[in-house]
């Protein structure tokens, strides 16, 4: 290395390191870990089914914004108290990134089930409401007895153009969520990229579009930045969401080199919250510096 190149790059770790220690304080400093979430590039909604999971889920959302997150985001709606979040992301003004309003079962890959289906939907647009959210996620089911991919990936498409209108007449968004079936969902019937933007094609509704989450892709798919790009190309990307691989965990424990991989979604104008669908591995606090790490570049 010559004595140009060792200087620029001492300085350039010094640098880094001037800048780790300005935005972290210690542990103990409450003021300025209340500035952890408040990111330069992306806005993160901690997913607070997975995060501080001991702690009852109105003081999750109290610890969300105690980091400086600006949004959360959760799984069903239904057994919680909606006045009581409504009233207290309000008076935190933290917002409600998106949370579920259908799961894996009953499955809306099968035909049967769609008369229910449409009911969730109206129900969770009243909830999205209510909540101010914009956006909820459907999941297409897991695997029918008898039923070919294709014909459960034609259940999911008749299904979502029977709920498009609500969702469109209340300005909801339903975001479909591609899984794996490697580490997590096996036995599931949608994963991967390409198979939901066909969904999505076919659907043809401004209000149905994909809950892109990056764990499930990078495990089904890989080439995380080239098929974002597809993606958004397509213009069938909703939401995003994030963890690292393998373990579920935060950015920065596992193979995903996520600094490159949120500049991309920031460079093709991706905007919208991505949600902190993780695991925190030694704790929120180390997860949550991992996160604000991730989204400088």
């Amino acid at each position: 290395m010559s004595d140009l190149s060792r200087r620029s790059f001492l300085a350039a770790s010094g640098a880094a390191a001037a800048m780790s220690a300005g935005v972290f304080a210690a542990e103990g400093d409450s003021a300025d870990n209340s500035r952890i979430g408040k990111t330069p590039h992306t806005k993160f909604a901690v997913n607070i089914e997975m995060w501080w999971t001991k702690l009852p889920f109105l003081d999750r959302i109290r610890q969300t914004a105690a980091l400086g997150f600006p949004a959360v985001e959760f799984w069903p709606w239904d057994n919680k108290d909606l006045d009581a979040t409504l009233k207290l992301t309000q008076e935190l003004k933290i917002e409600i990134a998106q949370f579920t309003a259908w799961g894996f079962k009953p499955g809306l890959n099968d035909s049967k089930n769609h008369k229910a289906f449409v009911k969730a939907i109206q129900d969770g647009c009243r909830v999205a409401k209510q909540l101010k959210c914009r956006k909820m996620t459907v999941v297409a089911g897991d695997d029918q007895p008898g039923m070919t991919q294709e014909e459960m990936h034609e259940n999911v498409i008749t299904g979502l153009k029977l709920a498009a209108p609500i969702a469109e007449d209340h300005d909801v968004m339903m975001i479909l969520e591609p899984m794996n079936i490697r580490v997590d969902h096996k036995g599931h019937c949608l994963y991967g990229s390409a198979p939901a933007i066909r969904i999505c094609d076919e659907v043809k509704s401004s209000h149905v579009k994909i809950n892109w989450d990056l764990y499930h892709m990078q495990i089904t798919e890989g080439d995380l930045c080239g098929h974002l790009a597809e993606g958004m190309k397509a213009g069938q990307i909703g939401y995003l969401q994030l963890a690292d691989h393998p373990g579920r965990h935060e950015p920065g424990t596992g193979e995903v080199h996520y600094n490159r991989v949120l500049k991309q979604a920031h460079d093709l104008g991706y905007r919208d919250y991505i949600g902190l669908e993780c695991r925190p591995k030694e704790g929120e606090l180390a997860a949550a510096k991992r996160v604000a790490m991730a989204d400088r570049w």
